[in-house]
């Protein structure tokens, strides 16, 4: 069947024709097979179901390429105890109590939550980094379940640890290798892996070792935290008489099938051997503020050829906050109203894009012939003229998540006109609810 979008403003990521003031879009199957005019594509297919974009803006979908669906039920948590002053105390008062009490119906349920807001709020593909220690084996295949029920394109991983003590590190490395494996053999887009780390600060040499011979044996990369807060740091110049960016690039964890989450602190000296090891930087602007650990050097990591994209760290679902914060803080940051206006964007549209086609055999993030058919249509009145030259302004200013009124992955219509396609969201949503206040009353 060939479903065909008429009558949308295209802002496509395509460099051949990047804006379609009334363009149409063709989907067959998974893939997009035609992007034109909307007279033009009308007429070549005169028998497809036909969705009427009515002028509004027809886009790829978002993607976050990092989160954790799994945060999802700390959301209006009560923990006892005096307020958290820095970010350890924020990740053992909070972070490792909740995690820690987590069963795989939790897991499954504290997934679901996020993926339907992801399809409300036109997030077509994830970068996910999960942790549940005492519900190890099985997590990743358990978030796939949810995954495939929404339809949401996912890359998923286990955030191997220490922290919990030798044997769950070893059941971590194996969950990672068991969904690689698995979805090596599967060789689905809809569904990929990682190896999962926390932190430096949670992973010895010894069990990074053992990480590195076996995601190497499988041709694996790495999704990891990376100098987010200050005692990352200490701790590696305590253990290991080495920064973090350096003992991982030493350690052959920082490549180009790598991700290294937050980078907020780094030297120079790192962000020179970030940009020579090719690993993705994933930004996270919101979190960082909210924990309080800084700003991440971004504008500096991209003049000097680092690949720096954007997550959310479980924080929102919504790209569009993620995109006005890194183009506020960076300003704020730099104290130059000038600055970061070409950046988010890049960051958003054009690194996030590449970041996650490096680990699927097709291509998101584009409205082009051959792409993968994730788009949205995004419902927003514009108080002004929306054409090549000012959209990315309209995105910036003017477009939310809540704006998006349809959401279409891998040709799969998850979302027309705000509701949700074969997915019972009152239902779903109530069992989440029930299972959060079984886990808060475990606390």
């Amino acid at each position: 069947m060939t479903i065909l979008i008429t009558n949308g403003t295209l802002i496509t990521r395509d460099e051949a024709q990047p804006f379609i003031a009334n363009g149409a879009v063709a989907c067959e199957g998974s893939q997009i097979v035609a992007v034109g005019p909307s007279a033009e594509l009308e007429a070549r297919f005169p028998r497809a179901e036909r969705i009427d974009a009515r002028g509004r803006m027809v886009m790829p979908g978002f993607i976050n390429t990092h989160m954790h669906y799994y945060s999802t039920f700390a959301r209006g948590i009560s923990i006892p105890g005096r307020p958290a002053t820095s970010f350890g105390e924020v990740l053992r008062g909070l972070w490792w109590k909740l995690d820690k009490l987590l069963t795989l119906e939790d897991v499954y349920y504290s997934a679901i939550g996020p993926m339907i807001d992801c399809l409300r709020m036109g997030v077509t593909s994830v970068i996910d980094h999960h942790a549940s220690p005492f519900a190890v084996p099985d997590s990743l295949f358990t978030i796939a379940e949810a995954a495939r029920l929404t339809g949401l394109r996912s890359n998923l991983c286990y955030e191997t640890s220490d922290r919990d003590g030798e044997a769950i590190a070893a059941e971590g490395i194996a969950e990672n290798i068991a969904w690689l494996k698995h979805a090596q053999q599967a060789d689905d887009d809809m569904l990929r892996g990682l190896m999962g780390l926390h932190a430096s600060l949670t992973v010895s040499d010894a069990t990074l070792d053992k990480v590195v011979e076996q995601t190497e044996a499988l041709g694996g990369g790495y999704h990891i935290h990376v100098a987010e807060g200050i005692e990352d740091v200490v701790d590696s110049l305590a253990k290991y008489d080495r920064r973090v960016v350096e003992r991982l690039f030493e350690r052959g964890v920082l490549n180009e099938r790598s991700l290294a989450v937050h980078c907020v602190q780094v030297l120079d000296f790192e962000i020179e051997l970030l940009a020579q090891s090719g690993v993705a930087v994933i930004n996270n602007p919101e979190s960082n503020m909210s924990n309080a650990v800084g700003t991440a050097p971004v504008l500096r990591m991209l003049e000097r050829g680092v690949l720096a994209g954007l997550g959310t760290d479980g924080y929102c679902v919504d790209m569009t906050e993620s995109l006005r914060a890194v183009h506020a803080i960076q300003k704020l940051e730099a104290r130059i109203p000038s600055v970061a206006w070409a950046e988010p964007p890049q960051m958003l549209f054009e690194n996030n894009r590449t970041i996650f086609n490096r680990f699927i055999k097709g291509e998101v993030g584009v409205l082009a012939e051959g792409a993968y058919a994730d788009l949205i249509i995004v419902g927003y009145q514009a108080p002004t003229p929306v054409t090549a030259e000012t959209y990315a302004s309209h995105i910036l200013f003017g477009l939310s998540g809540r704006s998006v009124d349809t959401t279409i992955i891998n040709g799969r219509v998850r979302m027309l006109e705000r509701e949700l396609v074969d997915i019972d969201e009152e239902r779903l949503m109530a069992t989440s609810r029930q299972k959060a206040q079984e886990l808060w009353e475990r606390i």
